[in-house]
């Protein structure tokens, strides 16, 4: 099954008059959804999808390739170039918070089910989609902007290789292009989103690999423990070996199993078009 090429191929932006905060008018200071919508029937279920890249880039095997998995499996996709480096905190969860809005707004034109907006990410992309899993609202019924009178709380979260702690166990780069060198201690412990999990954060997929060197596996460890302590179901997939940054993984490798556990979870979660 293949996106659909119109409507929703081309880029939507989240703010059309302007993104709140932007620094400048160029294309990385106008963040922006790139649909990738299946034909219209039955609404389909959505995930956002938000590429690594330390908060200072977004890398391109973790985004488009991506949607088209998602796509396979009967899924509509919307790969999010959300702002990075020289942009901070706020702001990248500001636009990963207008993202879910705006596709929970645009449901009906792009045959998409409100409640069944999911959010994955990767690296640093993981820490933003666990921001948006943990810290959210249910949006403004008086807002003057229709679309903030959606809520900004996904219904399911896939994590890849997080970025999830800010402490012993943080990937410095990520920190320090999110909060400044040296952060703030206040803010460095609000956005270890171990510390944030709630008993309304969404289910969870999480995976990672034992030997990552870039982002200590536990990071996986640590959100998933604060999600048992709350009681929110999740599955927890640790594999023996594989770098940093595998995308879908390797051909052969144990990584490259975790799509179709993915899929699995996701479809016991309601996700998947019945067969």
């Amino acid at each position: 099954m293949t996106a659909t090429p119109a409507p929703g191929s081309e880029p939507v932006l989240l703010w059309p008059d302007g993104a709140p905060g932007a620094l400048g008018d160029g294309q990385e200071d106008r963040p922006r959804l790139v649909p990738h919508l299946l034909p219209g029937g039955a609404p389909r279920s959505a995930v956002v999808v938000c590429p690594g890249g330390g908060y200072s880039m977004r890398a391109a095997h973790e985004g488009d390739p991506i949607a088209a998995w998602l796509n396979s499996l009967g899924i509509s996709a919307l790969v999010l170039h959300y702002r990075v480096r020289p942009y901070r905190h706020p702001v990248p969860l500001a636009d990963a918070q207008r993202a879910i809005r705006l596709v929970r707004h645009r449901a009906a034109d792009w045959h998409l089910d409100p409640g069944r907006v999911g959010i994955l990410g990767f690296s640093a992309g993981g820490h933003l989609a666990c921001s948006a899993a943990t810290i959210f609202d249910r949006g403004r019924p008086d807002a003057p902007d229709p679309v903030d009178r959606q809520s900004s709380r996904p219904d399911l979260l896939v994590a890849c290789y997080p970025v999830i702690s800010f402490g012993e166990h943080r990937h410095d780069g990520s920190m320090k292009c999110l909060l400044g060198d040296p952060p703030d201690e206040e803010l460095r412990a609000f956005l270890s989103l171990e510390n944030r999990v709630t008993a309304e954060t969404p289910p969870a997929f999480l995976w990672h690999t034992a030997e990552d060197q870039a982002v200590p596996v536990m990071n996986s460890l640590l959100f998933a423990g604060a999600l048992a302590e709350h009681r929110v179901p999740f599955a927890l997939r640790i594999f023996t070996r594989g770098r940093h940054g595998l995308g879908l993984g390797s051909a052969g490798s144990e990584a490259a199993t975790w799509p179709a556990q993915c899929a699995r979870w996701m479809a016991e979660a309601g996700f998947l078009p019945p067969a």
